[in-house]
């Protein structure tokens, strides 16, 4: 028997039970801490069977020990307390399980027990599980509530009666769990991740009456408080009274003294929302009548002005000035013809009085030399050459004489004669007034 095994020539059951029995035997006598989840005392075999788990995990252990052990243990050996024994590992051939065989049973003192929950809070504290930052509000009005708590416990009951009777409309979905004892870390974690994944809950309350250090020792696991700060959901922590202060109160994001009082914090008070939304209405009445009577003020104050009240006078008064300034600008225009006009009158006097008509019909005469050839009288080639001077005539020059009323010819005679007649008769013509 001392070759390995093959499938041509395995080992038998009672060897491969023996070896494991021999290599258990070579582990010796340990200590082991644990939480009594079973104890059961037969007095017929005068052994007791006992569960030891771990309350960390879902771990357990199976412990046989004389019944006179368990007996003298008192109290102290009771599911649910924490224990540490001394034993040394046994397998037991006949059924293949594996146990340990004790003969010492302690209980563990509240001194350590307060010990182990002030360095686990320590370390959750140092991972930031306590910070203020991380901690959710839960809502005004939650739609529903998720309560973990104990089958019919007055925990329940004060939870549920109170967020009534301040919000009759209050929901609740309830996970009846162990709050103390072996199962109650593992009922209260699986009710907490049952809640966290239900949509319609709004906010998880942990509720559980007073009690002692140990019957609390459950919300003091470091399991439990990871799983509450792992939720997604906000959490009240309602546990014990107000001197109890479990490791849970520190994770939650609210915690409340009693449940009493998570009761009340989970929903406002009908009675309380009625009275501020009556005196929010009303303030909002007064408000907008106070605004309303203030514009209707304002468009009185508009109305009662001038502009608005007869809106077509300033179109008057602006049409009249328009009148009265085209006016002015006529009369303006017209004097400044009139001015211009007698201005020309006064220029066409002076020039008629300037001009040689006028002289000529004050008796004067314009005398002019005629050459050869040209009628002296018509003077209708080119232009004659006006006298200036007697020394511009010579004896027998043919002369035009220009009157008022026409012009005639002459002959000039010799100086000193008194006259010379004519050489031909003079011919009237009718002199041009221009």
């Amino acid at each position: 028997m001392t070759a390995p095994p093959t499938a041509e020539r395995p080992w038998p059951v009672r060897t491969v039970a023996r070896k494991i029995a021999e290599w258990v035997d070579r582990l010796g006598a340990v200590w082991v801490e644990g939480q009594l989840a079973q104890v059961t005392a037969r007095a017929g075999t005068g052994t007791a069977f006992l569960v030891l788990r771990d309350p960390a995990a879902d771990v357990s252990l199976q412990l046989t020990a004389p019944i006179g052990l368990v007996r003298d243990g008192g109290p102290a050996v009771a599911e649910g307390n924490r224990v540490v024994v001394h034993g040394k590992p046994s397998f037991f051939l006949g059924r293949g399980t594996l146990s340990l065989r004790v003969d010492e049973i302690r209980a563990v003192g509240i001194g350590e027990l307060l010990a182990r929950i002030e360095r686990l809070r320590r370390l959750l504290a140092a991972e930031g599980l306590f910070d203020q930052a991380r901690k959710r509000r839960p809502p005004f009005l939650p739609g529903c509530i998720g309560l973990v708590t104990g089958r019919a416990s007055a925990a329940e009951h004060d939870v549920v009666t109170n967020a009534q009777a301040r919000w009759p409309a209050a929901r609740f979905r309830i996970e009846s769990v162990a709050v103390q004892g072996a199962l109650a870390v593992p009922q209260i974690v699986d009710a907490l991740r049952v809640l966290d994944r239900d949509p319609d809950v709004d906010v998880i309350v942990l509720a559980r009456g007073g009690g002692s250090v140990e019957d609390l020792l459950a919300f003091s696991d470091e399991t439990l408080c990871r799983a509450v700060a792992d939720c997604r959901t906000p959490v009240v922590s309602a546990i014990g009274h107000e001197p109890d202060t479990p490791l849970v109160d520190h994770v939650a994001d609210l915690r409340c003294s009693t449940p009493t009082e998570a009761g009340r914090r989970l929903v406002p008070d009908l009675a309380e929302e009625t009275a501020r939304i009556a005196g929010l209405r009303d303030r909002a009445r007064r408000a907008l009548a106070g605004w309303v009577d203030r514009e209707e003020r304002l468009l009185a104050a508009l109305r009662g002005r001038p502009v608005l009240a007869d809106p077509l006078r300033i179109l008057d008064a602006r049409a009249e000035e328009v009148a009265r300034l085209r006016e002015s600008g006529r009369a303006c225009l017209v004097r400044g013809l009139d001015r211009r006009a007698g201005d020309l009158e006064h220029v066409r006097a002076r020039l008629t009085t300037l001009g040689p008509a006028a002289t000529l019909a004050r008796g004067y005469a314009v005398v002019q030399r005629v050459p050869a050839g040209e009628d002296a009288v018509d003077g209708s080639g080119a232009p004659l050459p006006v006298l200036r001077s007697v020394g511009e005539v010579a004896p027998g020059d043919r002369l035009r004489i220009r009157v008022a009323d026409g012009a005639v010819a002459a002959v000039a005679a010799e100086p000193g004669t008194k006259g010379a007649a004519p050489a031909e008769r003079p011919r009237r013509t009718r002199a041009s007034t221009s």
